[in-house]
C-alpha cells in the first residue's frame, strides 16, 4: 500500500463505520407488548444512537415480516424532545391490523434523498439502506376482546338495523340486542365476507406495499324493532369475545322529524406519516358531530358521507384507521355512504365513455372492492367489475326518514340514458309521496355545479345537466348535495345555470377533512394561485372545514354549515314545504330572492334563527369535548398552519380531489 492510498482507505473505513448498522449499540424497547383494544397507545423508547441526525427515523411495520420499504408509517426521531442525546421516546396510538407490529430505526443521510421516491405530498420517502436497530419485542393485541370497527346502517325495512364489524377469523358471530343493556335477548347470526389480494385491480392495492390482510367482514340485521326506541346491542361470540354494549335509536316512521349529519371527503387521520396524504381535520369533524349526538338524546338520526370515504387509495391499513376513527359515531348512528372517485376509479373500469377522461387512477387499484364489502347500503344496486372481483355495490339507493326522502346516486358509474341507474332515479323520484315526505334530498359525489377549478370534470357535469337535472327539476327535488370539491358552497335554486323558483338548491359539502383545494380569494403568500370569481348563482362560499346538519319537519327543512375551527354555525339554508327558500345572515333568517342571487352572511346564526337543537348542542359541548380530548390528542400528527388571510389552515393544490 502506498502512502497516497492511505487517506482514501481511511475515508472508506470512516464511511463504512458511519453507515454500518450498529445493532449492538442502539436498542428499541416498548412500554408494553400487548394492547387491550384498537386505538390504545404504546410508548416506543430508544437509546444509543451515535451522532444523531434529524433524518434518523422510526419505521412502523405490520406484519413484522414486512420488507424494510413496506412500512405502514414512520416518525422522525427528532419529534422526541430528547433526540439529540441519542435517546428518546414516541407514543403512538395504533389500530388492530390483525397482525403484530414491530419497529425499526434507520439512519438516512442527506446525500441519499431520492427526489423521485416521493409521498403524495411530494416529500421524499425515507431511505431504508441503513438499519440501526429493531425492537426486541413485537406488539400484539389481547385475544378474546371482541370485534372491531362496528358500524350501523339502515336496511330497506323501517323496523330493521344492520350492524357490521370486523374480526380476524371466519368463526360464527352474532348480535345480541334488546330494549335494555341487561336484557339482550334477541339474537341474529352474522354472515361473513372477505376479499383477497387478487381481487384488487392495480398497485398499490395488489402490491406488497399496500396490501394487508383485510380480516373477515361480518354483518347481521336486527329485526322487529319498535318505532323510535333506544336499543342496546353487542356483537361477537363466546370464543372470540364480545364488544362492549352499544346503543342506537330505531327509525320511527310515524315521526315527522328528521336529523342527519352530512358531509363528503372526510378521510382519516394517522399518528404517523405514510405514503398517502391523510386528513387531520377529520378528527375535528368527528369531535363536533359527537357533541351534536349528545344533544339529540333519544331522537333518531343518521350520518351521510357522500364519497371519498377513507382516502385509503390502495393502502389497506387506512381503511382500518378510518373505521376505528368513526366507530364512536357509527356504532350509535347509521352511517350511510355513496361511492367517490377515491373508492373506485381505475383505468380499465367497465364504464368509461370517450368523454370520461376524469376517471383515472384515483382508487389506488381498489376498484371499489373494499368499499363494496365493508359497507352494505339499502337496495341491491351493483355493477360488475369485469375483473373477477366481487361486483361493485352500494351505488344508488333511497330511504325515508321522517319528512325527508333521501336518494343516493353514483357519479362514477353509468348514469346516462339507458342505464340502470337513470331508470332507478326516474322511478324513485316519481314514486315519492310528498304528503309523507314533502322534502327530497339527492346526494352524489361529483358536483353538478361548482365555481371551483374543476375543468377536468366539465364533460361529466355536462352529462349530469343533460340526463339528471331534468329529472330533478321535473320531480321537484328540494336539495342536491355534492362532495369532491373540498369547500362549502351554497347555490340558489338552479336550472341550467339559471337562478329561479324551480330546481333544487345545490350545496357542495366536501369540506369534512381532505384539504387539497385552492381557496377562492387571493393570498399574499400565494400570488400564483388561481382566483375564482363568485357568480351570482353562488350565494355563499366558505373556506372552513366542517360538516352540515340537516333538521326537518313537515313544515321546514334547515341545513346548517358548522365550521370545525369553532363548532359554530356559519351558514344556514331554510326551505319551507311550500318551496320558499330562506337564507341567513348574522342578524337572523331572511328570505332570499333566488332570481337575483346575493351573498349570504358569514356570521354565526342569530338568536332569531337559532333552533332549540343549538342550545342543546351548547350544553353537550363541554361533556363531549372532555371525553374526546384523549382521542384527539392521540391522533393529531400535524400542527395546523395559518395562511395569509388569518385562517387556521393552509389549503393547497387541486389535483387530488
Amino acid at each position: 500500500m502506498t502512502i497516497s492510498q492511505t487517506p482514501f482507505i481511511s475515508l472508506l473505513l470512516l464511511l463504512f463505520a458511519f453507515f454500518t448498522p450498529t445493532h449492538q449499540n442502539v436498542s428499541v424497547s416498548l412500554s408494553k407488548t400487548t394492547l387491550s383494544k384498537s386505538g390504545d397507545s404504546v410508548l416506543i423508547q430508544w437509546s444509543g444512537v451515535d451522532s444523531p441526525s434529524d433524518l434518523d427515523w422510526l419505521g412502523i411495520y405490520s406484519p413484522p415480516s414486512s420488507h424494510h420499504d413496506n412500512f405502514i408509517g414512520y416518525k422522525f426521531l427528532s419529534s422526541s424532545p430528547t433526540w439529540k442525546s441519542g435517546s428518546g421516546s414516541i407514543s403512538l396510538p395504533l389500530v388492530n391490523l390483525r397482525s403484530n407490529y414491530s419497529f425499526r430505526i434507520f439512519r438516512w443521510a442527506e446525500a441519499e434523498i431520492d427526489r423521485k421516491h416521493l409521498d403524495q405530498d411530494h416529500n421524499p420517502l425515507p431511505g431504508t439502506a441503513h438499519l440501526l436497530a429493531t425492537s426486541d419485542d413485537e406488539l400484539t393485541f389481547e385475544s378474546g376482546r371482541g370485534p372491531d370497527q362496528i358500524h350501523l346502517s339502515y336496511t330497506d325495512a323501517d323496523d330493521e338495523m344492520r350492524v357490521m364489524f370486523l374480526t380476524s377469523d371466519a368463526g360464527e358471530t352474532t348480535v345480541r340486542y334488546g330494549p335494555s343493556d341487561d336484557s339482550l335477548d334477541d339474537v341474529a347470526v352474522a354472515h361473513v365476507e372477505r376479499y383477497e389480494r387478487e381481487h384488487m385491480c392495480d398497485s398499490p392495492a395488489n402490491a406488497s406495499i399496500g396490501w394487508r390482510d383485510p380480516g373477515f367482514i361480518h354483518g347481521a340485521v336486527m329485526t322487529r324493532l319498535k318505532k323510535g326506541v333506544r336499543y342496546y346491542y353487542k356483537v361477537g361470540s363466546d370464543n372470540g369475545g364480545w364488544s362492549k354494549t352499544q346503543s342506537f335509536v330505531s327509525r320511527n316512521r310515524d315521526s315527522d322529524e328528521t336529523t342527519a349529519f352530512m358531509f363528503g371527503d372526510m378521510g382519516t387521520a394517522t399518528p404517523y406519516a405514510t405514503f398517502s396524504r391523510t386528513q387531520d381535520e377529520s378528527i375535528s369533524t368527528v369531535k363536533w358531530i359527537l357533541r351534536d349526538i349528545e344533544a339529540l338524546g333519544d331522537k333518531p338520526a343518521f350520518v351521510s358521507h357522500i364519497g371519498d370515504i377513507s382516502y385509503a387509495r390502495g393502502y389497506s391499513w387506512l381503511w382500518d384507521q378510518f373505521f376505528s376513527q368513526i366507530e364512536p359515531l357509527a356504532s350509535k348512528l347509521p352511517y350511510h355512504v355513496c361511492i367517490g372517485n377515491h373508492e373506485y376509479d381505475w383505468p380499465l373500469q367497465p364504464w368509461k365513455p370517450e368523454w370520461a377522461s376524469m376517471y383515472g387512477k384515483d382508487g389506488g387499484g381498489e376498484c371499489g372492492v373494499p368499499y363494496s364489502l365493508k359497507f352494505n347500503m339499502p337496495g341491491n344496486s351493483s355493477e360488475p367489475t369485469g375483473t373477477g372481483a366481487p361486483a361493485t355495490r352500494n351505488l344508488y339507493y333511497s330511504f325515508d326518514v321522517g319528512s325527508v326522502h333521501f336518494v343516493y346516486i353514483s357519479t362514477e358509474t353509468n348514469f346516462v340514458q339507458g342505464s340502470k341507474q337513470l331508470e332507478f332515479i326516474k322511478r324513485d323520484l316519481e314514486a315519492v309521496d310528498r304528503r309523507k315526505t314533502p322534502f327530497v334530498v339527492v346526494q352524489g359525489h361529483r358536483p353538478m355545479y361548482t365555481t371551483s377549478n374543476e375543468r377536468g370534470d366539465a364533460p361529466l357535469r355536462e352529462k349530469m345537466l343533460e340526463h339528471l337535472e331534468p329529472l330533478f327539476v321535473k320531480n321537484n327535488v328540494t336539495l342536491a348535495l355534492w362532495g369532491h370539491v373540498h369547500r362549502y358552497e351554497r347555490f340558489c335554486q338552479l336550472n341550467n345555470y339559471t337562478c329561479g323558483s324551480v330546481g333544487p338548491v345545490h350545496v357542495v359539502i366536501g369540506m369534512a377533512g381532505q384539504d387539497w383545494q385552492p381557496i377562492w380569494e387571493p393570498r399574499p403568500d400565494h400570488l400564483t394561485d388561481p382566483i375564482y370569481p363568485q357568480p351570482e348563482r353562488s350565494l355563499y362560499r366558505g373556506g372552513e372545514f366542517g360538516y352540515t346538519r340537516l333538521v326537518a319537519t313537515k313544515q321546514k327543512l334547515t341545513l346548517s354549515y358548522v365550521g370545525n375551527h369553532d363548532g359554530k354555525v356559519h351558514d344556514t339554508l331554510e326551505i319551507l314545504a311550500s318551496g320558499q327558500v330562506l337564507g341567513v345572515n348574522g342578524a337572523g333568517i331572511k328570505a332570499v330572492d333566488s332570481s337575483s342571487g346575493g351573498a349570504g352572511g358569514p356570521g354565526v346564526i342569530g338568536d332569531s334563527g337559532e333552533s332549540t337543537f343549538s342550545w342543546f348542542v351548547k350544553g353537550a359541548s363541554l361533556v363531549v369535548l372532555g371525553i374526546f380530548v384523549g382521542y384527539v390528542g392521540g391522533y393529531i400528527s400535524y400542527a395546523r398552519k395559518k395562511d395569509g388571510t388569518g385562517n387556521v389552515w393552509t389549503p393547497v393544490k387541486s389535483e387530488d380531489m
